[in-house]
């Protein structure tokens, strides 16, 4: 099994199993991608060392190449010199150099399919540790919540919610019965003051009645008051 897959099958098979283990998911999760990151690590290595050896056999193969070219070039002036046996020789050369291209290039497209095949792990190992670093804070957020309902079921659970609403209605009574006492009382005073003020009423219009019959009394008994005049008896 290849480094990639290993780390995608202990990244699938570790993060559901994380979250209902008895140590601490955040801690673990941290872990993990540590880990990811120290095989990241080792993988881009790799991958640098293999582009590394690619570059030399690109160059290999192209200095095969070009002393093949050479060679050819050396038969030609070999030829125009008449001298077909040291035309023969360059073209041998140019033989083994030709092979060797060959096999060079062969190893060099082989060489070249690994390289990028690496490079696509490496891409996607890439991926898979931001995928893990975004799952880890999504259930560090998660764990946080769920930490934090915990909390609030325990103080709802400690309440005795039976006795919390019996205390509620009997205090609103005892509101409602206050309410009630300064209504009541207000109506009182407000017919003891009507009561008072009627009494002034109606004292008022006894004492006119009252001042209205001394005047008639006044009246009446005048003429029996007037002084007589004197008698004819002297």
């Amino acid at each position: 099994m290849g480094l990639p897959e290993r780390i995608i099958m202990v990244l699938k098979s570790n993060l559901n199993a994380i979250v209902s283990a008895a140590e601490d998911p955040e801690k673990i999760l941290e872990q993990l991608i540590f880990d990811m990151q120290e095989d990241l690590v080792q993988l881009r290595q790799a991958v640098a060392h293999a582009i590394a050896a690619l570059k030399i056999q690109e160059q290999k193969y192209n200095q095969s190449t070009a002393q093949a070219q050479e060679w050819e070039s050396r038969a030609m002036l070999a030829i125009q010199k008449g001298d077909d046996d040291l035309a023969k020789e360059a073209l041998s050369r140019k033989k083994t150099h030709v092979e060797s291209a060959n096999t060079l290039k062969a190893g060099l497209q082989l060489q070249t399919v690994q390289v990028e095949l690496l490079k696509k792990n490496l891409t996607a190992i890439e991926g898979k540790i931001t995928e893990a670093k975004t799952k880890k804070e999504l259930l560090k957020v998660r764990l946080q919540t769920s930490k934090s309902q915990e909390k609030l079921n325990n103080i709802l659970g400690s309440v005795n919610t039976n006795s919390a609403e019996a205390t509620f209605v009997r205090m609103e009574e005892k509101v409602l019965k206050a309410e009630a006492l300064v209504g009541a009382t207000a109506e009182l005073n407000a017919d003891e003051l009507a009561s008072k003020f009627a009494q002034l009423e109606s004292g008022s219009d006894i004492d006119d009645e009252l001042a209205a019959l001394k005047a008639k009394l006044m009246i009446v008994s005048s003429p029996s008051q007037v002084a007589l005049p004197p008698s004819d008896n002297t």
